[in-house]
């Protein structure tokens, strides 16, 4: 696997706004990032599609056994929200898609860093504007990118009638770009899309309704299960026929808690590395991550004798860390790069770089394109 780097087209910024790609820059810095692109093999791709399968099939049976065994203060989450975990869990409630980030630098087992099951971004940019750039320029090679044609497909496969409401907060570029690529897949899967910001969902005294009070039956929602059941309206999720997307049992997953429950059920499996609730019990460099964090944000990587090497701000931390054992990224002179191995339903199905100056990925990081021969 390599690290090139190249001229972007002299039309970028038009090609990929031409596409509705309005968030390529953040505050100045370029977010979509052309000057440089990974290449790799035809066997380096089947590798990180099939860490990525098996690593979502650990999942679900980690889920499995948190339902079985009641384990939810385990990886942090209150006893409270228990009974709309399990019901939802046991209901099979359909799944759309997630994220896996891994560590690799295209030798050995991928490695798990996190799994962002609830409300991953940074999909428009990898179904849909790197396959642009590839045509554009590399329209003889391949890309790990059938992340469309699987999304039409789920949609089409979850059983969900017609009526599909989505959501997120408003004012966020990049939540609002998700939301209506995400709304594109559904039409074409032959839902009727409907677009609203988290804000303008009301509670009628017996259902969910959107802004015209019309019955809101199926809720795509780009917003974070723990957010939403410390509010108001998560009292009312227990007591509504709304189906989620993702489903509630999705929590168990996008929580930092699950590395450490899956390195104690899988111990030494090749695709994760050692983690703990414990300070000190991971030997050597170790990262510290807040349960619940989020985009990077207060994720420290900490040296064999816990001193702070690096570290990222943010407002996490009160819900308490996991450790996790340091383990390399791709480096060049550019930086660092995480692999994101995008999983539709239980599939893997396509692949984006994000590269940061520093060892931490962020909100921040920029994207680099990819291609295989």
């Amino acid at each position: 696997m390599h690290r090139h780097a190249l001229s972007p087209r002299p039309d970028w910024a038009a090609k990929v706004e031409a596409l509705g790609f309005d968030f390529h820059t953040l505050e100045g810095a370029p977010y979509w990032d052309e000057k440089a692109y990974f290449s790799l093999t035809a066997a380096q791709v089947d590798s990180l599609e099939d860490a990525a399968d098996e690593l979502h099939r650990l999942c679900l049976e980690a889920v499995a056994r948190v339902v079985a065994e009641g384990l939810y203060e385990v990886i942090g989450i209150p006893e409270s929200v228990a009974a709309i975990v399990e019901a939802s869990w046991r209901r099979r409630d359909p799944h759309l898609y997630g994220r896996f980030d891994l560590a690799w630098s295209g030798d050995g087992p991928p490695k798990l860093l996190e799994y962002n099951a609830d409300t991953p971004t940074a999909l428009f940019e990898a179904a849909v504007v790197q396959w642009q750039w590839l045509q554009d320029l590399f329209p003889d090679a391949d890309q790990f990118n059938w992340i469309h044609e699987a999304l039409v497909e789920r949609w089409a496969a979850m059983d969900l009638g017609e009526s599909l409401h989505l959501a997120a907060s408003a004012g966020h570029s990049e939540d609002q770009g998700t939301l209506r690529y995400l709304e594109a897949t559904a039409l074409e899967a032959g839902l009727a899309a409907k677009v609203l910001t988290m804000e303008q969902i009301g509670w009628d005294g017996r259902r969910f309704v959107d802004g015209e009070d019309q019955p809101i039956r199926n809720l795509f929602k780009l917003y974070p299960w723990e957010w939403l059941l410390r509010e108001e309206f998560g009292n009312h999720v227990g007591g509504t026929d709304t189906r989620f997307v993702e489903p509630a049992w999705k929590v168990l997953l996008s929580g930092k808690g699950i590395l450490a429950l899956l390195w104690e059920m899988f111990p030494g499996h090749p695709n994760l590395l050692p983690a703990s609730g414990e300070a000190g019990a991971i030997e050597g460099r170790t990262v510290r991550k807040p349960l619940w964090g989020r985009e990077g944000g207060n994720v420290a990587i900490l040296d064999e004798n816990g001193m702070l090497l690096e570290e990222s701000p943010g407002p996490y931390g009160e819900e308490g860390w996991v450790y996790q054992a340091w383990h390399p990224l791709f480096a060049s002179a550019a930086g660092h790069a995480v692999a994101g191995v995008w999983v539709v339903g239980d599939k893997a199905c396509g692949l984006g770089w994000r590269e940061d100056d520093g060892a931490i990925t962020r909100n921040s990081s920029r994207f680099l394109p990819h291609l295989f021969r």
